[in-house]
């Protein structure tokens, strides 16, 4: 290489075991004072964040230079996540008849199911719960979570109440929207 680019073995040597530079070693400093305030934010703070940390540590540095430096050291925060991107189209659900009307105090258990669908941000994305809960003992009775919010999520929910209760009263079957679909399910009352 020495030969192709015409200067001398010694020259190369030299310029390779030289010191590093004043402003290189003062890099190296500020770097690790970046790491550690980007380990301490959990990783989630970008270089505007770690500038403000470092300024009111008393470092003096342009927002530029720790961008600079973090690009250079391969360090990037961490993105959260999106908001939930809400349920879209289709048609407005026609409201269902409150056969409840809103009594709560329930003296006999099975005989007042109610339900409800959630969801939850996690470190994989949104995950869909429904649980069906028996107004006289505040129990959860059955439950589902799945990745996606399907109809058979709430479906699943109320087989799996059925399945641990085993209620001996029939059933009010009325047909409800769940996610744009129109689905017959069973429900207590």
């Amino acid at each position: 290489m020495c030969h192709v680019l015409n200067i001398e073995r010694s020259g190369f040597y030299a310029w390779l075991n030289q010191p590093l530079s004043a402003k290189a070693k003062d890099d190296n400093r500020l770097l690790g004072k970046i790491k550690q305030f980007w380990l301490e934010s959990g990783c989630t703070y970008g270089y505007r964040n770690i500038t403000i940390d470092l300024r009111n540590d008393g470092e003096i540095c342009s927002k530029n230079r720790v961008y600079r430096l973090m690009r250079q050291a391969n360090i990037r925060a961490v993105r959260g996540y999106k908001r939930h991107p809400g349920f879209k189209g289709g048609k407005t659900s026609v409201a269902a008849p409150n056969t409840l009307d809103r009594t709560f105090d329930v003296d006999k258990p099975d005989s007042y199911w109610v339900t409800d669908f959630t969801y939850i941000r996690t470190y994989e994305g949104w995950l869909y719960v429904t649980v069906v809960i028996d107004l006289f003992s505040r129990k959860v009775v059955g439950w589902t979570m799945k990745s996606s919010p399907k109809a058979d999520l709430v479906i699943d929910a109320l087989l799996m109440a059925v399945w641990r209760r085993r209620p001996k009263k029939r059933y009010l079957f009325t047909q409800i929207k769940v996610f744009n679909t129109h689905r017959v399910i069973g429900v207590l009352s």
